[in-house]
C-alpha cells in the first residue's frame, strides 16, 4: 500500500494529490475494480483475447501509410 509523508507546511490538497498519483502509479484502483466481482476464468480469457485483438488492430492501423488526399 502506498503511503505519503506529509511535509511540514505542505497543504493537504497537495499531499492528497501526491497520494492519488502514487496509487494510480501502482495500479491499485484498477486492481480493486477488477476484483470487485468474481469473473469466470473463461470470461477473463475472452476479455483478454478481445483486448489483444484490439491492440493488434490498433497497432496495424498506426503502421499503415495514410491514404493519399488529392
Amino acid at each position: 500500500m502506498p503511503h505519503v509523508k506529509v511535509k511540514e507546511n505542505e497543504p493537504f490538497d497537495v499531499a492528497l494529490r501526491r497520494f492519488k498519483r502514487s496509487i494510480e502509479k501502482v495500479g491499485l484502483l484498477t486492481e480493486l475494480r477488477a476484483r470487485e466481482f468474481y469473473e469466470k476464468p473463461t470470461a477473463e480469457r475472452k476479455r483478454k483475447l478481445a483486448a489483444a485483438v484490439k491492440r493488434q488492430s490498433k497497432r496495424l492501423r498506426s503502421q499503415q501509410l495514410p491514404p493519399k488526399m488529392y
